[in-house]
């Protein structure tokens, strides 16, 4: 039986192992990656940390200067196991939680093994949930979603389409661009670009942002829908070559082309999902925490189970 069980260890539940630790709280981190550096471990080597948003710091290990050219998962990944490390966490890898049920005081999880705890910290974040979203027709080529994507010769001679209004669909384009592909770009919404943030404020106005949102019982918005598209000068290059100028909405799909809303129909060879993810909790279903109470209360609720 321990305290408490944290599922998941990357970023969250790294800095909630710290503190547990540091509090003398007995607790173990199941995770289901194989090796420490959780969803970073599985982005694409082009995404370098030059390239990635701010990665934050965890608690009492500060990241030291790095090679900005180096492929982001790489960099994170060895943080992450330094981290474990230094402060002998104890994270059980390869254990993913399929299921939590509550049997009186207690919680079981369900992973390589049957653990018991008293308390639950959920912390595994989205990757593992992608979001396809659903269009009228049907298209014949390949598709691939942002956790699937590898490298731009996964598109070699191929025309495609990229879907999404968040940085990872405007660092895809960027991307396939430079190695020769050729691509559309499809937004529900015009593109919300906005001048490179300078000084410490802007970070502390978005943080402000999410906790009102949260705080008042409301989902958090997407990272763009609070940050905005950053005009960097890769994007501002995009957008005078025309590569990022979005084509707007999608109508429908056909086997081998895409019509907008426009009317406009283009042929493309693949599609290219950069459509977000959904928090990946599904092993929670079996604890019922959905209610139609806003999701503060819903929370308090089950902190107190």
């Amino acid at each position: 039986m321990y305290s408490t069980i944290v599922i998941g260890a990357g970023q969250a539940g790294l800095a909630a192992a710290y503190h547990l630790a540091k509090r003398g709280i007995d607790f173990l981190v199941l995770d289901a990656n194989p090796a420490p550096g959780g969803a970073w471990q599985h982005r694409w080597d082009t995404l370098t940390l030059g390239d990635a948003h701010h990665i934050h710091p965890l608690p009492d290990f500060p990241l030291e200067v790095q090679d900005s050219t180096r492929p982001a998962s790489d960099v994170v990944s060895e943080y992450y196991a330094e981290y474990e490390q230094r402060f002998a966490l104890p994270v059980r890898h390869g254990a993913p939680v399929t299921s939590v049920q509550q049997d009186g005081e207690h919680f079981v999880v369900h992973a390589d093994a049957d653990y018991r705890a008293r308390t639950i910290i959920n912390a595994t974040g989205t990757w593992s949930n992608p979001f396809w979203p659903v269009y009228p027709g049907h298209f014949d080529g390949p598709q691939v979603h942002t956790n699937g994507f590898v490298s731009p010769q996964q598109f070699a001679g191929q025309r495609v389409l990229v879907v999404g209004a968040g940085a990872s669909a405007t660092q895809f384009i960027v991307q396939l661009r430079a190695a020769g592909v050729d691509t559309l770009w499809s937004t529900r919404s015009a593109p919300d670009w906005r001048e490179v943030p300078t000084g410490a404020e802007w970070g502390q106005e978005v943080e402000r942002q999410v906790n009102e949102r949260t705080s008042a019982g409301l989902p958090p918005k997407s990272v763009v829908g609070t940050t905005g598209l950053l005009l960097t000068p890769a994007m501002r290059a995009g957008i005078v070559s025309g590569a990022l100028v979005s084509r707007g909405k999608i109508d429908h799909l056909e086997s081998e082309a895409v019509v907008f809303t426009d009317g406009s129909r283009e042929k493309i060879d693949a599609i290219l999902w950069a459509t977000g993810f959904r928090h990946a909790h599904r092993h929670l279903r079996d604890l019922k925490l959905h209610t139609p109470r806003p999701a503060a209360s819903c929370w308090r609720t089950g902190s107190r189970r």
